[in-house]
This record gives C-alpha cells, sequence and structure tokens, in this order.
C-alpha cells in the first residue's frame, strides 16, 4: 500500500523557504500583529538567528517528540511575554495567533504545489489537518481552526478583506526587504495584490515577468535534486535544536 503524503514528509523541503518572506509580510499585513512584530522582533538585528528559531519551531512543532514540543512552547512564551501593548495588541492573543498559524499553513501548502503540482483533495485536507499544530502548540484552540479546508479558504479570504496598513509596519517592512533581490522578488510576488498595497510594496510588469520565469525554471530544477540533499537544512537544525536541549542551551 502506498504511504499516504503527511505534512511531515515534506515540510523539511528546503523550496518551502521561498515562501518565508511573504508569511512574514501577510502577518504584518494584520495590523496588531504588524505592530507587535515592528515594535518588538530583533529580526533586523539577528536576521540568520531569527529565521532559525522560526524554522526550529516549525520543524520541532510537526517533527519533534511531545517533550521537546512543551520544551519549545515554554521558550517561546517567555520570548513572547514582553510583546504586548494596552488596548493594541498581546502575543498571548489566540486570535492573533490564529492569523500566525494561518499564514504558515496556507503558504506552506502554497509553495509545495508550485513545485510538485496540486495535491489530491484528500491529502490537501489531512495537510491541513496537520498544520493546525503550529498553532495549537502555543494559545490556538483547536475549535478555532475552521473544520475544512474549504472553510478555512473561506477565513482566508475573508481576513484579507479586515488587512489595513500602518505607516509603521510600511516603514518596517520596506526595511526587511532591502537584503536580497530575490527574496525581495519571491517575498512580493507571493503575495496577494491587496496585501502588496497594504504593505507599500511597489509591483511591476517586470518583477511579474522575472516571477513567472522563476517559477517555469526552478521546480524542474529543484525536484531532481536527491531528497536527502533538499532536507539536509532543515535535518540540521532540528538536529541542532536537540544537541541545544541536552545542553541546556540557548535555543530561542
Amino acid at each position: 500500500m502506498t504511504k499516504q503524503l503527511e505534512l511531515r514528509d515534506f515540510i523539511g523541503e528546503t523550496s518551502l523557504l521561498l515562501g518565508a518572506g511573504s508569511t512574514v509580510f501577510y502577518q504584518l499585513a494584520d495590523k496588531p500583529t504588524g505592530l507587535g512584530v515592528a515594535e518588538h522582533s530583533t529580526t533586523l538585528a539577528r536576521p540568520v538567528d531569527r529565521l532559525r528559531t522560526t524554522l526550529l519551531y516549525v520543524y520541532v512543532a510537526v517533527l519533534g517528540t511531545d517533550e521537546e514540543r512543551k520544551a519549545i512552547r515554554r521558550m517561546v512564551d517567555k520570548a513572547h511575554a514582553p510583546v504586548r501593548s494596552e488596548g493594541r495588541y498581546t502575543a498571548f492573543d489566540p486570535e492573533l495567533q490564529l492569523w500566525v498559524a494561518a499564514t504558515l499553513a496556507h503558504n506552506g501548502l502554497f509553495i509545495h504545489e508550485r513545485i510538485f503540482g496540486r495535491l489530491d483533495d484528500a491529502t490537501r485536507e489531512r495537510v491541513y489537518k496537520d498544520n493546525q499544530i503550529l498553532g495549537n502548540l502555543l494559545q490556538v484552540k483547536p475549535e478555532q481552526w475552521p473544520e475544512t479546508l474549504a472553510d478555512f479558504e473561506k477565513y482566508w479570504d475573508h481576513k484579507l478583506t479586515t488587512l489595513e496598513p500602518h505607516p509603521t509596519v510600511q516603514v518596517y517592512a520596506q526595511r526587511l526587504l532591502e537584503p536580497s533581490r530575490l527574496q525581495s522578488l519571491m517575498a512580493r510576488g507571493n503575495l496577494e495584490p491587496e496585501v502588496r498595497e497594504i504593505l507599500g510594496f511597489t509591483w511591476t510588469p517586470t518583477d511579474q515577468r522575472r516571477y513567472d520565469l522563476f517559477w517555469k525554471i526552478f521546480p524542474p530544477l529543484y525536484r531532481l535534486t536527491p531528497r536527502f540533499l533538499r532536507q539536509l537544512p532543515a535535518n540540521l537544525i532540528l538536529r541542532d535544536t536537540r544537541r541545544r536541549l541536552r545542553a541546556n542551551k540557548r535555543v530561542i
């Protein structure tokens, strides 16, 4: 019997990093979430380490043991504790956390299907259910998630209509775009046009041509790469995280 594809089978694909930037920008476009990040995040000061900590959270949530998940949850909760502003936002708001987890779920499936093709309906539903651990590990309650993938897509479409611009967030988002041309192209290109507008991003016909060309060239080349190489960075991050946990060293 052929094994049914699950989230854990591809969560370690390096290609999913192509969605990292747009995932962050979808989060920023939600004003309270965006303000919380812009006013408290250390990403601009330590971008590589912040990417590592985000990835290890995802990898431990999906691939880790129950004890590892509990340890990471405690660390994330401690890091989130100062992220609050009376009457504006708190990192412990389950609705804001649901949106953050939803962006991870949405973009993970989006990028995977751009590379490997559309999954069948049953697999898409199963992957959606698997993705819920990314929110449930923190303060999101299982019943907060839309019941089915179709319901989730309705939630997503509605949420996009509630996003609104804020100058502080726009300035922060622009600063995040600076390091890499490819990162900028992918981050902006993966976004819905209305979200690019909310964040104050430009998008030209030349950008669109380059974006379309990338998605013609990259997927077949990536699929030719051996799976163990494609997932090697994820395995190294997970191994490093487990080493840090055993040694009681800083993880997040």
